[in-house]
């Protein structure tokens, strides 16, 4: 397959999303897991904050896809012993359409509006097996989300290599029936391997595995040789484009796949965003895809990770890495 379409090689320098540096905020220490969609005329991104103890989840609003403002926390932690107590990443909401031809909308099924969710059990980073639920919201403003009171899909139910626990899902429809990539890993302590699986539901509710193996595997000795992570899949000339990342334990890097059936993939064989060279804002990593079209032209958001600097706003947290949000289109911003 020729992959020229879907590249985007001008990287913008410019941080549109960021930490915010202070304690108590919801992004504190990073923001991560970018995916953009319109409503009411404008843009929003969903996104993950990170403040030491856990994530949650927020919009950001914008006119331009280039310059974005906080709009409003839309889950946050709440306090007691549920399974979900401790974090709540918002990952995913159900689309209109889930073609690459304009920025998608959201679609209400059932009267509400849908958000997939994961939560780790323990306080931290990533701490425990994390499983995966909805949240709904009934009204247009978006703000006020009623989140599931257990799990619809867990890791219990799962093969050896999702032990670990659940990342991202992507849930998109085809032919009446919903479909979900995820990607899960095989243990909870590190070193550990993310593989990306399939599976159906016709309710959102209860869903089958379509295979009891990954349908994208990590390739040894490859960039992708231990992770095949954040499945972000589109429908385009036929087939179902996936970008995903991948990650070697040096570098997570932006990979696309492309399957006629969801279940057999073929792969490019190098990173479509490479991470960058030392000192960029993306030297460390390159990943988290969310990848739309608009005014003809295509925007790969992704999660850029360097090392913290003496002014980021972090740095007198003591925290090792800065995690913000940026952009790669395929036009060159100068012409």
């Amino acid at each position: 397959m020729n992959i020229t379409p879907y590249t985007t090689p001008f990287k913008s320098p410019d941080i549109l999303l960021s930490p915010s540096g202070r304690k108590g905020t919801y992004n504190c220490l990073g923001v991560d897991c970018p995916f953009v969609f319109q409503h009411q005329s404008r843009f929003f991104m969903l996104h993950v904050g990170f403040d030491g103890e856990g994530y949650q989840t927020a919009l950001a609003v914008s006119d331009d896809l280039l310059h974005w403002s906080h709009y409003a926390n839309v889950l946050e932690r709440q306090a007691g012993r549920a399974w979900n107590s401790a974090n709540a990443a918002g990952i995913w909401l159900l689309r209109k359409e889930d073609t690459l031809n304009e920025v998608p909308e959201l679609l209400k099924y059932d009267g509400k509006y849908w958000m997939l969710y994961h939560s780790y059990p323990g306080k931290g980073y990533e701490e425990g097996a994390a499983e995966m639920s909805f949240a709904t919201c009934e009204d247009d403003d978006l703000l006020h989300w009623t989140k599931m009171d257990s799990p619809v899909f867990s890791w219990k139910d799962g093969a050896s290599w999702e032990r670990g626990g659940l990342y991202k899902g992507a849930v998109f429809r085809q032919a009446g029936r919903f479909y979900m990539l995820y990607n899960a890993k095989n243990a909870t302590q590190w070193p550990w391997i993310e593989q990306t699986g399939l599976a159906c539901s016709d309710d959102l509710m209860h869903w089958t595995r379509l295979a009891d193996h990954p349908v994208l595997e990590v390739r040894p000795g490859k960039w992708d040789s231990l992770f095949v992570s954040d499945p972000y899949p589109v429908y385009d000339n036929g087939r179902w484009i996936c970008f995903y990342f991948g990650n070697d334990s040096a570098h997570a890097q932006e990979g696309i796949a492309w399957s006629y059936d969801l279940m057999h993939w073929e792969r490019n064989d190098d990173p479509i965003i490479p991470h960058g060279p030392k000192g960029s804002h993306d030297e460390w990593h390159a990943h988290k895809p969310c990848v739309v079209r608009h005014d003809g032209t295509l925007y790969h958001f992704y999660t850029g990770v360097r090392p913290v600097r003496p002014d980021d706003v972090v740095a007198a947290l003591q925290h090792h890495e800065f995690r913000a949000i940026y952009v790669a289109t395929d036009r060159n911003p100068s012409i």
